[in-house]
């Protein structure tokens, strides 16, 4: 996987503005599937080059940041197994509204990896770094790295219309509300 990524082009931060819908592209890491089984909506960057790096679906149309200081990443990788459970999905969906974050707890700036700069995303409180290549015109490619961990989560983001995003939510919702 270090291989494919490091074969993408890089991207600059600015191109990553507006909101990413994230999937997880399965590596042996112990967080495959975690993040998918709590309802993991992506990421949002901000022209301020800040960001939300964990953007999660609360309800219809509603999307929560959750702030990671609050979830120390060595203990998630040791809980992994649990993360992929139902039990797990259902205590998060009640309990992450505790976990909101107050504001943005990412930046985005350029950083390199293997000789080539690209965008990256430096998480606040933990010692997480994001590193970005571009798969192709909508679509990022995201490597996480732990500080300290030889391990790398990969995982895709699409970039996301939010109109388009808005209309379809809204739309979801009028369909369940006359069912």
């Amino acid at each position: 996987m270090t291989a494919w990524f490091r074969s993408l082009e890089p991207v600059d931060p600015v191109e990553m503005i507006g909101l990413w819908r994230g999937v997880g592209v399965p590596s042996g890491h112990p967080l495959d599937g975690v993040l998918e089984n709590l309802r993991w909506f992506g990421k949002r960057f901000h022209p301020d080059m800040r960001a939300d790096p964990l953007l999660f679906q609360w309800l219809p149309g509603q999307l929560v940041a959750i702030d990671p200081r609050l979830v120390p990443v060595r203990l998630a990788i040791r809980l992994a197994p649990l993360g992929r459970t139902s039990l797990a999905r259902n205590l998060f969906s009640h309990i992450q509204k505790a976990f909101r974050a107050q504001a943005t707890t990412a930046a985005l700036e350029i950083r390199t990896f293997e000789q080539t700069a690209s965008a990256a995303m430096i998480y606040d409180k933990q010692p997480i770094v994001d590193h970005f290549r571009r798969a192709n015109d909508d679509t990022l490619a995201g490597m996480m790295c732990v500080r300290d961990d030889e391990m790398r989560l990969f995982f895709k983001l699409m970039k996301v219309d939010v109109q388009v995003w808005n209309d379809v939510e809204k739309a979801d919702s009028r369909s369940r509300r006359h069912s």
